[in-house]
């Protein structure tokens, strides 16, 4: 006699699609880095270390995608990502770009609540 199938869990399909998107942010973010070294007046020790701080940053929050408080850390890691704009005004574009797509995600993430 076989088994019934397990419905997927859609969780652990959102919380990967959460830490891509935090992989794919801290890639953007480090892809800024040239483009404030050249077009940016120039990369300081101070703009430096807040790219790459904030790219390492990224990447840690992605392996805490399974708490249930990491959707609220991960939009409140924007505001950091918007406040770049004092480093370069792209910067902080991106962090409104991202700020868009993370309260996307988290209307998909209350939609998948109110469904279950």
């Amino acid at each position: 006699m076989t088994e019934p199938a397990q419905a997927p869990d859609p969780w652990r399909g959102f919380r990967g699609i959460m830490a891509a998107t935090l992989i794919l942010e801290a890639i953007v973010v480090l892809l800024a880095l040239p483009v404030v070294s050249v077009v940016g007046g120039g990369l300081t020790p101070v703009s430096l270390t807040y790219l790459l701080g904030l790219a390492l940053v990224l990447l840690l929050f992605a392996g805490i995608q399974g708490r249930p408080w990491a959707i609220w850390a991960n939009l409140a890691l924007q505001s950091v990502l918007i406040a770049g704009f004092v480093i370069y005004p792209g910067v902080g574009v991106m962090g409104l770009v991202f700020a868009a797509v993370w309260a996307l995600i988290a209307y998909f993430r209350a939609e998948v609540l109110r469904r279950s």
